[in-house]
């Protein structure tokens, strides 16, 4: 097995920074057998940071991943998300313990805002970190915010994580909130780092993946987790996707395949305002 790199948080826990996501995961019972021996299989290949959120299917995913992790609870990093409509100060509160039942634990390890809403963010950071103080949750970050929103935090919050769509055609936050984030010594997570696959066709991500024997979407998570502080959290339902997925860790694209990529999918030259699927 490939050791994976890891990143350490803000909080000081130390995670891997290859995960695995699970939008779109929990949806279909014909293949929740097959979905739960992936995460599963992930777990054993050392894809231990599992994310997931109380959206993902209404529930389901979280209880999917419960399933997955019964009796390895300890072996896992935890990652689930409240709704921005339930973000007051009870909501939180309320959402968070119902993702702990549908998990089947007394604990999440890190607990994000999904996105921003109407709540204002001082009253749902006074939540997470009660949360924090009873144990329940380890640690807090946020989700789909860009840099005004993160200005716009308690000035001594300090959130262990954004998750962000960031991948090959998502280079926007290279511009201004990568950088701010790691001013604030922020990490980022990236989700959907291969597009939801529609990376995968891109000549240029072939030809590089040619070179190496790889595959494109081992190319596209090996130029995510190129950064040292940014997580990938890809979706995998099945034994040979995470096998694939885990393989990435070992691929190192050179100064070459680099700027093959960035002539392809050309960086940021301004301000784009952050995306989200």
């Amino acid at each position: 097995m490939t050791t994976s790199r890891t990143v350490t948080l803000p909080s000081g826990a130390v995670v891997p920074a290859l995960g695995q996501g699970t939008w779109h995961m929990g949806d279909d019972p014909d293949r929740r057998a097959e979905e739960i021996a992936a995460l599963r299989h992930g777990i054993d290949l050392g894809l231990t940071l599992i994310d997931t959120a109380e959206m993902y299917g209404g529930g389901r995913a979280e209880e999917l991943v419960g399933e997955a992790v019964r009796r390895r609870r300890d072996d896992v990093f935890l990652v689930s998300k409240v709704l921005p409509s339930h973000a007051d100060a009870r909501g939180t509160v309320d959402s968070c313990h119902a993702s702990l039942r549908r998990l089947g634990t007394d604990r999440l390890d890190l607990y994000l805002l999904h996105w921003r809403g109407p709540v204002p963010l001082e009253e749902t950071v006074e939540a997470l970190e009660g949360l924090v103080a009873q144990g329940t949750i380890g640690a807090w970050g946020v989700s789909n915010l860009d840099v005004d929103d993160l200005a716009e935090l308690p000035a001594a919050a300090h959130p262990d994580t954004d998750q962000i769509l960031y991948n090959l055609t998502r280079r926007g936050p290279e511009y201004d909130l990568i950088p701010r984030c790691r001013e604030l010594a922020v990490p980022l997570m990236a989700y959907s780092p291969v597009e939801q696959g529609g990376l995968l066709g891109h000549a240029a991500l072939g030809g590089v993946a040619e070179a190496h024997g790889a595959t494109p979407a081992q190319v596209a998570l090996a130029w995510v987790l190129r950064q040292e502080d940014v997580i990938a959290i890809p979706k995998a339902g099945s034994r040979a996707h995470v096998e694939e997925n885990a393989a990435a860790r070992s691929l190192r694209l050179s100064a070459d395949d680099l700027a093959a990529l960035a002539r392809a999918f050309p960086p940021p030259e301004r301000k784009v305002p952050l995306e989200v699927l």
